[in-house]
């Protein structure tokens, strides 16, 4: 690991220990808000959020920070997404952990002119910590990694339906659906892309492209090999993130042939 990525580590534990597994499976009612419909944020989001923002500043105060809670309560923050900024989510997978499950993480990315140049991906429970730099290769731990498919006929796909109206569900069901051995995604980038990685799932693609959910995700998948892009090839950027659809596959091949079945969804 490089010293950024021991000092990014050091930030993640210390946060994970201090403030978010304190609160695992002991929040109170009053500590779980819905932002929006099925969007949850905890105590703990805010407060991690608070402890990364000042540990990225003290590492290069230099740069302006996109968090996902700030970003909320002032979409002007947002705007920082296409200079050099720094990306937190403090806690991906929050539904997940209000309601006291796995899996949850912590992920973390920096950017520059709307490109994803270093992402970092957390597990709170287990403590993987996965890490990348653009063009230096993927890594678990001081592992590098090579993105490899499951072997399995059919192909698996982690597919989500839940920010899917009832005609794209539909549409789902009838063109991609039967192509694949369909699995539900763990509703946690911080997991889903690790999957994609580790040889656990083939494909999985989403409807909803936030920087904060994406940015560490898709270098880390694209580093190791895999294929992470736009439904037309085109890449991702962390500037674009009102853009709907995003796929994610273990290798190029395996996207092509994604890319095909969701050009027919319409």
């Amino acid at each position: 690991m490089t010293t950024l990525d021991r000092a990014i580590h050091a930030l993640v534990q210390r946060v994970t220990q201090q403030v978010i597994l304190p609160r695992y499976r002991n929040l109170a009612s009053g500590e779980i808000i819905e932002k929006s419909d099925d969007d949850l944020v905890t105590i703990a989001d805010r407060e991690a959020e608070a402890m990364l923002s000042e540990g990225l500043a003290s590492l290069d105060p230099s740069i302006a920070i996109v968090g996902e809670e700030a970003a909320h309560a002032d979409k002007s923050v947002l705007d920082h997404l296409a200079n050099d900024c720094w990306i937190i989510d403090p806690i991906d997978g929050t539904h997940n952990f209000a309601h006291g499950k796995a899996p949850f993480g912590i992920l973390l990315a920096r950017a520059s002119g709307g490109l994803v140049q270093s992402g970092w991906i957390y597990d709170c429970l287990t403590g993987r910590f996965c890490h990348a730099h653009r063009s230096k290769g993927a890594f678990v731990g001081d592992s590098a990694i090579k993105a490899r498919g499951t072997g399995r006929t059919p192909q698996v796909a982690a597919i989500s339906v839940i920010f899917l109206d009832e005609q794209r569900r539909e549409a789902v069901g009838r063109h991609m659906a039967p192509h694949y051995r369909t699995v539900e995604t763990p509703r946690c980038a911080a997991e889903q892309y690790p999957r994609l990685g580790l040889g656990e799932n083939d494909v999985s693609f989403f409807e909803r492209t936030l920087a904060w959910d994406h940015a560490a995700g898709t270098l880390w998948l694209e580093e190791a090999g895999g294929k992470a892009a736009r439904p037309d090839g085109s890449p991702y950027r962390v500037d674009d993130w009102e853009r709907t659809g995003l796929l994610g596959a273990a290798s190029p091949a395996l996207w092509d042939e994604l890319a095909n079945h969701y050009s027919k969804l319409g």
